[in-house]
């Protein structure tokens, strides 16, 4: 597909109907498993190493793949119909949009990242109230400059353009980095002072979009998928046979999500089991429950899972 088209003239050209959702996708380093969720969720996305527009199993719905810290303004704006960013970045650009869901995942893990003050391991900053009079590098600097009003603090606070972490102690007294696991931040010799914001991705609609029907049901359709993928992410399904007389004891075992389902077999004297358990679970539950007597011990996958 070329790159010089719009999402807007890929949706006009598309549909006359005006049935066409316009979707903003995260490129960078969300972009591999955002992509993975929307799989497990049932959308067949499909990206050229040079292309910013994915094409997708879906005729009403039209991509492009734009910088999750500009994707809130682009919705906002109407370029998107809805989009996937981070709530940090609607809370730093100050967006006006509709949040439909928070999506817990982000490019290493299935929970939050967090903006944190970092200072070098011997640093004397040990509050925020250190800061007054410091100088500060960061990506989020309305985010941070906003932290420091709120606290009191009067700081220099300047864009940073990448490589943050390497800026301290040389060239700044301080950072506001992003972290998941904090093992950037510990490689570099650096301690975190305080957390500014936690945050996650979110599904975001424009306010225009959200109040057409058409429109807000084929979000609220990408959010249900979407989140039953993340819901069903680490869990497996297990189904078992087992005699009537020994069920009790194998239900018990099982470290069920409620309680399993129990089916009559042909034969009277057995039954089949089902349910859902987590994933690091099976290795001791399977021995377990063939010793206990069960039999054609199966595990599937899961994609979804909807309540």
């Amino acid at each position: 597909m070329s790159t010089q088209t719009s999402p807007t003239d890929n949706a006009t050209s598309e549909a006359g109907s005006g049935n066409i959702l316009r979707l903003g996708l995260p490129k960078g380093s969300l972009q591999e498993s955002t992509f993975d969720l929307l799989d497990k969720a049932g959308y067949g996305f499909s990206v050229r190493s040079r292309s910013y527009f994915p094409s997708i199993d879906d005729d009403e719905l039209t991509a492009m793949l734009v910088r999750a810290q500009e994707m809130g303004k682009y919705v906002q704006d109407g370029v998107f119909d809805a989009g996937i960013t981070g709530l940090d970045w609607i809370a730093e650009t100050g967006a006006d949009v509709h949040v439909v869901a928070d999506l817990v995942y982000s490019k290493a893990s299935m929970r939050p990242v967090r903006w944190v003050l970092a200072v070098p391991e011997d640093s004397d900053i040990h509050s925020v109230k250190d800061l007054e009079g410091k100088r500060i590098a960061t990506e989020v600097v309305g985010l941070t400059q906003r932290w420091l009003e709120s606290h009191g603090v009067t700081a220099d606070v300047e864009f940073s353009w990448g490589a943050t972490e390497v800026k301290a102690p040389d060239l700044v007294d301080a950072i506001v980095e992003v972290t998941e696991t904090g093992n950037s931040l510990r490689a570099n010799k650096l301690r975190i002072v305080e957390v500014l914001l936690s945050s996650n991705t979110q599904l975001v609609a424009n306010h225009d979009a959200w109040a057409n029907p058409w429109k807000r049901e084929k979000i609220e359709n990408l959010a249900l998928l979407l989140e039953g993928a993340i819901r069903a992410e680490g869990k497996v399904g297990l189904k078992l046979n087992v005699r009537r007389d020994g069920l009790k004891e194998v239900v018990e075992t099982l470290p069920a999500l409620r309680n399993p389902t129990i089916s009559p077999l042909f034969s009277d004297e057995w039954v089949a089991v089902e349910t859902i358990i987590e994933e690091k679970q099976v290795r001791r539950l399977i021995p377990e429950l063939k010793r206990l007597g069960a039999e054609g011990i199966i595990e599937y996958p899961l994609n979804k899972m909807i309540p």
